[in-house]
């Protein structure tokens, strides 16, 4: 059977960028499936707001990522890359981590270059490590890649440098290719300025490439089509989701408030997309499953 790292592989194969909206818990995932998208990413800034109601900046722990990350694998058979921050500590933590994600079904792990606790890309106040221990993190990354190929099992290692933002985009792309050396297979520039910064992002480093739109953020919104013939393989939507789920909560307990019902999914497609429709049919085959439903 086809593993989630080989379907993601496939997908980078292929002549076009993948439009990629994140999702945050299990719910979303199994949406943004449902919509007909090839892969998903779980973003942490979503799922720290989700699981902990609380910023993305290094709060959560690695058990709690790995467990919301294992929570949407078995929703969905679309690829999942799990948001593996810079690792939850030294090179050996991020070979505990890699293998971690892998475990809990990830097809890819992203892991950054940031400074402890990490941030937002697209918010104030991050710092990266230096050059040697950015290399050990995506080193390590890619041994324990290896390690679980020997195994039987895989994994794709998505390498993520914020350099950009203290030490220019010049040592931002000098990571991302230091990156590509050590074996990672997709690069991320995180928060280039504008498209001539995304230019040359893409035409001085090989392999697939991930660009992140934060509506609002520091990167530019471009059309699909744009992205593509820059050469990005993916394009990462990380808020989008839930800043429509957040305006929608908050719209319709404003409403509640003044005694309205504002507009909302009917009862019977909320049942259907959960997966009520989906027990009800599978549980046929079984008489005690049946008489509980009745």
């Amino acid at each position: 059977m086809m593993t989630p790292a080989q379907t993601l592989r496939d997908l980078l194969a292929q002549d076009k960028c993948h439009v990629m909206p994140c999702c945050f818990d299990a719910l979303s995932a199994k949406l943004i499936q449902q919509e007909g998208y090839d892969l998903t990413f779980m973003s942490g800034f979503a799922a720290s707001a989700s699981r902990i109601g609380a910023p993305d900046l290094g709060l959560m722990s690695y058990g709690e990522v790995v467990d919301q990350a294992r929570n949407i694998t078995d929703a969905i058979n679309i690829p999942l890359i799990g948001d593996g921050d810079t690792g939850y500590g030294n090179a050996m933590n991020v070979r505990r981590t890699v293998t971690g994600f892998a475990k809990a079904g990830c097809a890819s792990v992203m892991i950054e270059d940031q400074l402890a606790p990490k941030r937002c890309g697209h918010t104030p106040g991050k710092a990266v490590v230096g050059r040697d221990e950015a290399c050990d993190r995506i080193r390590a990354a890619v041994d324990a890649r290896e390690a679980l190929r020997a195994q039987g099992g895989d994994i794709l290692i998505l390498a993520r440098t914020d350099a950009r933002h203290e030490h220019g985009l010049a040592e931002a792309i000098d990571r991302a290719a230091m990156f590509a050396e050590l074996g990672a297979d997709i690069l991320f520039v995180e928060a280039p300025q504008n498209e001539a910064e995304m230019r040359e992002v893409c035409a001085a480093l090989p392999g697939p490439k991930m660009a992140n739109i934060v509506e609002g953020g520091a990167t530019p919104d471009l059309p699909n089509a744009e992205l593509h013939e820059i050469g990005y393989a993916i394009a990462a939507y990380p808020l989008s989701l839930m800043a429509a789920a957040m305006q929608a909560m908050v719209t319709s307990l404003r409403s509640m408030r003044d005694d309205a019902r504002p507009g909302q999914m009917d009862f019977v497609e909320l049942r259907r997309r959960i997966g009520f429709d989906d027990y009800y049919e599978e549980s046929e085959k079984y008489v005690s499953a049946r008489r509980d439903i009745d």
